[in-house]
């Protein structure tokens, strides 16, 4: 077998084969087949496309190139989530809690943040003593012991696809829906979970821009998920304007905190509980979508999910003094508001503008080397829809380099967009993509 004929076959259109795909993911992961073949190779992929298929296969090859996880000697049924990632977005840390006090089992493996996208690990790590790193029986250990434990993937876990993309960045192959959903599964399916839960974003702040693109992937990525024998669901999700208010590391961990005590924001809590819902769900625990739902408000009303939360702060070494006292977070040396200058509705937000903002304060990577400032960020006070009146504030800063505070103003100022009329918010959940179908939320 030779990759000439692989690139020519796929350059012309045809399907490539199993064995063809296996043989050319393991010869670039073990540095047998040089980039330039694999960029042709790519490009040819992102012209000529792979059916349902030729995607699974990929997948599979990818999930197959290092580390499987395995979870086995976790006790019950481990169902995942997984972000397509936004700005504000951090359910994972709401709903593991919630799920995990309910008595279902939250293992899971995070990414950091790159570019305007958050990482759960870098939110966790804001939390002073907090390790992501722990070894595999450690990891088992906490999941059985108190349902989650939450760590940074390994270095090993699906090497392929970080080869793979790291060349698909430089050759603008990134924009292609079997690589992309061939890239987030392979991860997924190498973690070891028995369910997958999927947020695919949509909107301004969303890697998918439109609704169409944003079906397409959850559609694919649920195909290759039932068809490696793992129950997947996906919703599409609003990212036309930031989840919740806080954007930068320990803002977001705080505001987590503050929701699950039951004072968080509307959109933040519904999304992690609809989310949850149909976790618990593949755990079996209920197969009725509104009993899931009042099971998971239930650990908000009862204090079950913020001492779960604290539980597992403790069980990776943070300090859980966080949970009433916020200050034991780094805190930011400046603080700027932004204001209306007059009577105004919000129209809309431009969220990944909101998410440069928070990048050019440090609160994001702009390289993996980059080092990332956890007091650093944005609360907005304002979404899409409320009313903003004379002189009031609509967003704050935190910071701490002037420069880069009056930079960040000026970014937030032009990401938001007003109206002289009322002005109707966007629905955040809009649809379900299952093996039985696409529904409308």
């Amino acid at each position: 077998m030779r990759i000439y004929d692989i690139i020519q076959k796929k350059r012309d259109g045809m399907e490539l084969t199993k064995e063809e795909i296996d043989f050319f993911v393991e010869g670039y992961t073990k540095g047998e087949i040089p980039d330039y073949q694999i960029s042709a190779l790519l490009m040819a992929i992102y012209f000529s496309k792979m059916n349902e298929r030729e995607t699974f296969d990929l997948t599979m090859a990818m999930a197959n190139s290092g580390d499987l996880l395995d979870l086995s000697k976790i006790n019950g049924i481990k169902a995942d989530k997984h972000s397509t990632g936004g700005v504000g977005d951090k359910t994972s840390l709401v709903l593991g809690p919630m799920v995990a006090a309910l008595g279902v089992p939250v293992a899971k493996m995070s990414g950091r943040g790159l570019g305007h996208t958050g990482g759960t690990i870098d939110k966790l790590e804001s939390i002073p003593g907090f390790n992501t790193v722990l070894p595999t029986d450690k990891f088992i250990d906490n999941v059985n012991d108190i349902k989650i434990a939450l760590v940074g993937q390994t270095a090993n876990l699906a090497p392929a696809d970080k080869k793979l993309y790291a060349l698909r960045d430089v050759t603008a192959t990134v924009d292609n829906m079997s690589l992309i959903a061939s890239s987030i599964m392979s991860k997924k399916l190498a973690s070891g979970a028995d369910a997958i839960i999927l947020d695919v974003k949509t909107g301004s702040g969303a890697f998918m821009k439109t609704e169409n693109d944003s079906l397409e992937l959850a559609r694919a990525m649920v195909n290759i998920g039932e068809s490696a024998g793992k129950q997947t669901v996906a919703l599409i999700t609003n990212m036309d304007e930031p989840l919740g208010y806080a954007v930068g590391n320990a803002l977001e961990v705080v505001e987590v905190i503050e929701t699950l005590k039951g004072n968080g924001p509307k959109d933040l809590l519904e999304l992690s509980v609809v989310l949850g819902a149909y976790m618990i769900i593949a755990a079996g625990k209920t197969d009725n979508i509104e009993e899931a739902i009042d099971l998971l408000y239930k650990t908000i009303e009862d204090g079950s999910a913020i001492n779960k939360f604290r539980e597992f702060i403790e069980a990776q070494g943070g300090d859980p003094k966080v949970i009433e006292d916020y200050t034991l977070f780094k805190q930011a040396s400046i603080e700027l508001e932004v204001c209306s200058n007059e009577e105004l509705f919000v129209k809309s937000i431009h969220t990944s503008s909101i998410g440069k903002a928070s990048l050019v304060l440090g609160g994001g990577r702009e390289r993996k080397e980059s080092i990332i400032d956890s007091s650093v960020g944005i609360i907005l006070t304002k979404k899409v829809g409320d009313r903003v009146g004379i002189n009031e504030v609509y967003a704050k800063i935190y910071a701490n380099d002037e420069n880069k505070v009056i930079q960040a103003k000026e970014i937030i100022e032009s990401a938001f967009e007003f109206s002289k009329t009322p002005v109707n918010p966007q629905q955040l959940i809009k649809w379900i993509v299952s093996k039985n179908g696409t529904i409308k939320y």
